[in-house]
């Protein structure tokens, strides 16, 4: 029964003038609580559901839509302290489309999550600086453009607020600089174009960079700055919805209402954007404000680490295009090698990738409702197999996708699907990982297998295609592989999570591994080298080596220097992967290392203000690093040892969560964490997060007069795993290769056994990780 203009006084002191259902506020009215704040607006069944207006007894209000007693839908608030919020609501949160103004001018417009910025979106601050691109928790993350307020401009990629990947810097003289960064700090190697210099093509330049998680180009901003996000605020479809419920008591209103108001100013992360707009314009006084030279016949290579410029070279900028145009047709003719030809264009690499990605979803998910058991033999034979078709219309178990249509293919799912559990990878991230939104990068080989590699958009899993010889060796060692990592929970082995097939109508196939990318980590890997203890063809052309280059054997001029314990464990794992794959009759494996340098803090303050960045070219020599007064200073260390403390160190999910943290016979045979100043503590497992000394062994007339080298010794961060174990002894052309790289005599068939292939990779890695003295 309904009954209008009703007035109800509560036990609590609550009041409700309105319209009735029964006992229930129904319809319009109105409820003002007893600390005087107020509602005006829809009922349904005792929640506020519809049109209304909240308003706090401190000031704030809301204005807009609301559902089952939340702010739900679209609406406008207003708080205590002059900030505006305009836009879609779920639940109390802002989540959706939306703009807000903060109480100190400071302006967001894009799209919101749960309460914070995510997606794409602009942020304008009170100084004049902007930023418009991908946010993800609150913090810019992603392809984003920075521009500050004095002309200055950044358009790269960004992680956790700060820079962070590939990006180029404009200066607001014209000069440009194109790197990488790291946590905020330039680190790697890059190019200075000095103002009057002819630069690459910026729109070119961003065209590679890939494009903003909407899919939206920012290239256009880095040319016009009067480019604006204008992102729409959609009503939400809430409106036309309604929610049935029950109001038990007064209080209930109460408390939904009181909560908003409540928290706002916690969850308003204005604070959080003033301290890093002072960040902002700190670093750009220290290390970008510094003088550059103008001299237009010639450009700058420069590397940086972490923010440290400890090598620049001078070079003629024709000379500087002439070798990217090799390194491009390079790169172009290892392409035509590649197994993308089955494609027959590198368009359609695309294809391949949605392939994957519907395959690899259609079959996780297949698989993981299947209950845990322990494997069979059944689960490593020919019938092992998971096989799908993919018409491009879609199926009745398949989806309608834009690709080609293909087969598809799942080998020994079970055993797979329990090497992931073995890793501690939950399916559902593995699917996101791989087949999210985001998609897959694509790498160029840094071998000449020809192969096509491909990088999960959080870089946590690398896959890789292969050839049917190397398919066929994987799946005959695969039982013994699955047992050996059972076994040896720090095995440094190749981390196989998955392996399948491809087949395109006309009987093209495409195979392919998915493995765990051993430098999924928050360190930035300076160095990659790929090593077999051999000496012949192992070098790098110097014209061809780039930020991302793996070097060989000839290229390594360090040795590093463990701790007696952290080494013991290292070569302990090493003695017995490589026994697996001796007995599995495998050659030809490589050590992929890399490094993590650390800059002593003598150092980093170089890069620090107020201006001290203007001379630092005067206090670099080649012997080390000098005071003002010539004094040399010994640089102290960068990273420190700590005991063990599981709840102080990250614990999420990866690729190298599962093993055992290392004792080090430093403190006393303990187990330890990695702590690094600036970075946090890090769980020192084998093969990941590992301190080392580098001892620097470069001759003193192998240097050359126009760069300069800061360090003898550096405090360095290890990363390595055996990698190119698919190489059968069995194998002819394997064989040969072996007799060569490995400088044997080939009319001796024994030169090249697995068992000695093995003793020699050994003898020279203890010779790169010497014994400590």
């Amino acid at each position: 029964m309904e009954y209008t203009v009703s007035e109800k006084a509560f036990s609590n002191r609550d009041v409700y003038i309105g319209n009735f259902k029964g006992i229930l506020p129904h319809g319009n009215g109105n409820y003002t609580w007893s600390d005087g704040t107020a509602y005006e607006g829809d009922w349904e069944e005792g929640k506020m559901t519809g049109k209304g207006k909240l308003i706090w007894t401190s000031g704030a209000q809301y204005s807009g839509d609301f559902s089952g007693g939340y702010l739900h839908g679209y609406g406008i608030f207003t708080g205590c302290d002059g900030s505006f919020y305009q836009g879609s609501w779920r639940m109390n949160i802002q989540h959706g489309m939306g703009k807000k103004q903060y109480c100190n001018s400071d302006i967001y417009e894009g799209s919101w999550k749960e309460g914070v910025h995510e997606g794409s979106g602009r942020y304008s601050w009170n100084s004049g600086n902007a930023y418009i691109g991908s946010w993800k928790d609150g913090k810019m993350c992603g392809r984003g453009i920075m521009k500050w307020e004095n002309g200055d401009l950044f358009n790269g990629f960004w992680l956790n607020g700060l820079r962070d990947g590939s990006g180029v810097y404009r200066f607001a003289d014209g000069g440009y600089y194109f790197g990488t960064w790291s946590r905020g700090l330039k680190d790697g190697k890059g190019t200075f174009y000095p103002v009057g210099t002819k630069h690459p093509s910026l729109k070119k330049w961003c065209s590679s960079l890939d494009y903003c998680n909407d899919g939206t180009s920012l290239s256009g901003l880095l040319n016009s700055e009067e480019s604006r996000a204008q992102p729409s605020v959609k009503r939400s479809f809430s409106e036309k919805l309604s929610f049935s419920g029950l109001l038990r008591n007064s209080s209930r209103i109460s408390h939904k209402a009181m909560s908003l108001d409540k928290n706002w100013t916690h969850c308003d992360p204005s604070q959080e954007f003033i301290r890093y707009d002072s960040l902002c314009a700190l670093s750009h006084a220290s290390e970008e404000g510094q003088p550059e030279a103008q001299d237009n016949s010639s450009v700058y290579e420069r590397e940086y680490m972490q923010g440290v410029l400890i090598k620049e070279k001078a070079s003629n900028h024709t000379e500087i295009s002439r070798k990217s145009k090799q390194r491009n047709k390079i790169a172009v003719m290892q392409e035509k090698r590649s197994c993308i030809d089955i494609f027959g264009a590198h368009s359609r690499s695309y294809y391949l990738m949605l392939n994957l990605q519907l395959g690899i979803r259609y079959t996780v998910g297949k698989i993981t409702p299947v209950p845990v058991r322990e494997v069979r033999s059944s689960d490593f034979g020919d019938r092992a197999r998971i096989r799908m078709y993919f018409p491009r219309k879609g199926s009745q178990f398949t989806p309608p996708h834009y690709s080609v249509d293909f087969y598809w293919k799942d080998y020994c799912p079970m055993v797979f699907r329990n090497l992931r559990e073995m890793f501690k990878l939950d399916a559902a991230e593995y699917m996101m990982s791989i087949c999210g939104d985001d998609g897959l990068r694509e790498l160029s080989s840094p071998g000449k297998s020809g192969s096509i590699f491909y990088l999960s958009h959080d870089d946590r899993f690398v896959i890789k295609t292969l050839r049917k010889t190397e398919l066929k060796v994987l799946l005959k060692m695969l039982p013994s592989y699955y047992c050996h990592v059972g076994e040896h929970e720090n095995t440094l082995i190749t981390k196989n999570f998955g392996l399948h097939r491809i087949t395109l109508k006309g009987g093209k196939k495409v195979r392919f591994m998915v493995m765990g990318n051993m430098f999924c980590t928050e360190l930035r890997i300076h160095r990659r080298y790929d090593l077999k203890g051999s000496s012949i063809g192992r070098s790098t052309n110097k014209d061809k080596i780039d930020e991302n280059t793996t070097l060989k054997d000839l290229d390594l001029k360090f040795e590093f220097h463990m701790d007696k314990l952290l080494r013991e464990s290292l070569f302990k794992q090493i003695s017995l992967d490589c026994m697996f794959l001796q007995s599995q009759q495998i050659i030809d494996y490589s050590l992929l290392l890399g490094l993590h340098f650390i800059v002593p803090e003598n150092l980093k303050a170089i890069s620090q203000p107020p201006g001290t960045m203007h001379n630092h070219e005067n206090l670099a020599t080649g012997d080390g690093v000098t005071s003002s007064q010539g004094e040399l200073l010994i640089p102290p260390k960068g990273l420190l040892l700590v005991t063990h403390e599981p709840g102080s160190v990250s614990t999420a999910p990866g690729p190298h969560i599962r093993g055992s943290t290392l004792k080090a016979y430093s403190l006393g045979d303990k187990e330890v964490d990695l702590l690094l100043p600036g970075t946090g503590r890090l769980r020192v497992q084998l093969g990941v997060n590992m301190p080392a000394q580098a001892n620097l062994k470069l001759l003193q007339d192998e240097v050359d007069s126009t760069e300069v080298e800061l360090f003898e010794f550096y405090d360095v961060v290890l990363y390595m795993g055996i990698i190119d174990i698919l190489q059968e002894y069995n194998v002819k052309k394997k064989v040969e290769h072996a007799y060569k790289s490995l400088q044997f005599d080939p009319q001796s068939i024994s030169a090249v056994e697995p068992k000695l292939y093995a003793k020699r990779f050994i003898n020279f890695l203890e010779k790169v990780f010497p014994d400590p003295p």
